[in-house]
C-alpha cells in the first residue's frame, strides 16, 4: 500500500488519497496516432520533361536541275506513300529516254539479222556435210569400178599369154583400168575438198553465233541505258517517301531548282511521318540502371489538358551525355487521330520496375534517419511505444518501402514527437489518414 500525503489547510493538515502506479502512467502517457503497414511495395518510376518529334522527318531534295513545273501540295497537306508532290521540267531528259529507246530497237533489229546469218551458216554447213557424204559414197563406187577393171585387165593379160585374144583387147582393158584408177583419185580429191568446205562452214557458223551473242549483249547494254535514262527522267518527279504531312514548302512553280549535286542546300519540301510519334526524354543517371526497352510510359501534354498517352520505351542511347549526366530515351506513341504534333511538350512517367510485395508505411513514421544504427520506427505494444530498427528501400516522399524489421500486424506511430522514448506509455488511436 502506497504512502499517502498530507495537505496543510486552515486549522490543520488534511491527508490526500494515495496515487497508484497505473494512475501515474496514465498521467504521463502520450497520445499518438498509429497506422498499420500496407502490403505492396513501391513502384519505381521516373518523371521527366519530354518533347514530341515526328517519327520520321525527310527533306526532299531535287536530283536534277530545272524549273519547278507543278507542285500539288502545300504546308499541312496529308500525303500518301509514292504520291507525286512536285514535278521539275527537264526536257532534255525526255529526249535521252527517246534516244535510248531507239537504240534498243536498233539493237534488237541487229539481233534478228545475226540470227538469220546463223541460220544461213548452219544451212551451208549442213549442205557441205551432205556433200562429204556424197563424195565418200562416190569413192566407194569408184573403188569398186577400179577393182573390177583391174581384174578384167589381169584376165585379158592371161588370155593374151595363151594367144586366146589379141593385143587390142588387152590394151582396151588396160585403158579401162587406168581410167578407173584416175576416177578413184578424182573422187578422193573431191571428198577432201568437201571436208575442207565443211570445216569452213562450221567456222562460219561459229562466227555467226559469236556475232549473235555480241548483238544480244548490245541489246542488254542499250536496255540498261534506257532504264537508266528513265530513272534519271523519273528524278524530275518528287514523290512522298511515306504516308505523312507536309511541314515546310520552300519554292513555288516557276522557280529554278538546283540539284543537290550542284550544291543546293535548301530542300523543296519537308515531310513528316505522324502516324506515330517519337518522344525524346533525358533520363537522369540515377534511373539509368533500371531502364529497359519495353518499360511502360505515360505522357501528359501541356497543350492537351486532361489527356494522357501510353506507350513504351523503344530505344536507349546506351550512353550518357557527360555534360548533363543523362541518357537519351525514345518512346513511340501511336497517333492515329493526329492529336500529337511535332514540337509539343509535356511530362513523361516511365515505370522502371513493378511494385514489390514489401510493406510500406507513411514517411512521417520514420525516425532516426541520421542515427548511426540506421532508420527506425516506434511500434505500440500493450500501451507502450518501442523503438524498432528497420531496413528501408525506395520512397516517393510520401510513403517508404520497408524491406525488413516490421510485421504487417504491428501498429506504427505516426509523426512521433521528440518526447517519445523507448518504452514510454502511450494512448494509441488509429490515424484518420495513412499519409
Amino acid at each position: 500500500m502506497s504512502r499517502g500525503t498530507t495537505s496543510q489547510a486552515a486549522g490543520g493538515s488534511v491527508p490526500l488519497a494515495p496515487v497508484s502506479s497505473s494512475s501515474l502512467e496514465e498521467l504521463t502517457a502520450v497520445r499518438v496516432d498509429v497506422v498499420r503497414p500496407e502490403r505492396g511495395g513501391m513502384q519505381r518510376t521516373t518523371t521527366q520533361p519530354g518533347s514530341i518529334h515526328a517519327f520520321e522527318t525527310v527533306d526532299l531534295h531535287a536530283k536534277v536541275s530545272g524549273f519547278l513545273q507543278t507542285q500539288a501540295v502545300d504546308i499541312g497537306d496529308a500525303v500518301k506513300d509514292g504520291q507525286v508532290l512536285a514535278e521539275i521540267e527537264v526536257p532534255e531528259l525526255d529526249k535521252d529516254v527517246e534516244e535510248a529507246a531507239a537504240t534498243v530497237e536498233q539493237s534488237r533489229a541487229r539481233v534478228e539479222v545475226a540470227r538469220a546469218r546463223v541460220a544461213t551458216a548452219e544451212a551451208e554447213r549442213d549442205a557441205a556435210q551432205a556433200a562429204v557424204a556424197q563424195a565418200e559414197a562416190d569413192i566407194d563406187r569408184l573403188v569398186a569400178r577400179r577393182v573390177l577393171s583391174e581384174k578384167q585387165y589381169e584376165r585379158m593379160k592371161g588370155l593374151y599369154a595363151r594367144n586366146a585374144v589379141d593385143q587390142r583387147l588387152v590394151d582396151e582393158h588396160q585403158h579401162a583400168r587406168d581410167s578407173a584408177l584416175a576416177g578413184e583419185r578424182t573422187g578422193r580429191a573431191a571428198a577432201q575438198t568437201a571436208r575442207v568446205q565443211v570445216a569452213a562452214a562450221i567456222a562460219k557458223v561459229n562466227q555467226a553465233k559469236a556475232d549473235l551473242a555480241d548483238a544480244e549483249a548490245t541489246v542488254r547494254v542499250s536496255e540498261a541505258r534506257l532504264a537508266r535514262a528513265r530513272v534519271v527522267a523519273g528524278y524530275a518527279q518528287i514523290v512522298a517517301p511515306f504516308d505523312g504531312v507536309i511541314a515546310h514548302r520552300y519554292f513555288f512553280p516557276g522557280d529554278f531548282i538546283r540539284s543537290a549535286a550542284e550544291g543546293a542546300e535548301v530542300p523543296l519540301l519537308t515531310v513528316l511521318r505522324t502516324d506515330k510519334m517519337r518522344v525524346v526524354v533525358q533520363v537522369p543517371d540515377r534511373d539509368v540502371p533500371l531502364l529497359d526497352v519495353g518499360d511502360p510510359a505515360t505522357m501528359t501534354v501541356d497543350a492537351l489538358k486532361g489527356r494522357s498517352f501510353r506507350g513504351a520505351v523503344a530505344r536507349l542511347a546506351r550512353s550518357e551525355d557527360p555534360s548533363t549526366r543523362s541518357m537519351r530515351v525514345e518512346i513511340d506513341l501511336p497517333n492515329p487521330d493526329g492529336l500529337l504534333c511535332a514540337g509539343m511538350y509535356g511530362r513523361v512517367t516511365i515505370e522502371l520496375s513493378p511494385p514489390t510485395q514489401h510493406l510500406t508505411i507513411p514517411a512521417a513514421c520514420l525516425v532516426g534517419q541520421s542515427d548511426p544504427s540506421g532508420p527506425s520506427v516506434y511500434v505500440v505494444r500493450e500501451g507502450r511505444a518501442y523503438r524498432k530498427s528497420i531496413t528501408v528501400g525506395d520512397d516517393d516522399g510520401i510513403r517508404i518501402e520497408v524491406l525488413s524489421g516490421l510485421d504487417a500486424d504491428e501498429e506504427v506511430v505516426l509523426r512521433p514527437g521528440g518526447s517519445l522514448t523507448d518504452g514510454h506509455p502511450v494512448i494509441a488511436s488509429s490515424a484518420p489518414s495513412a499519409k
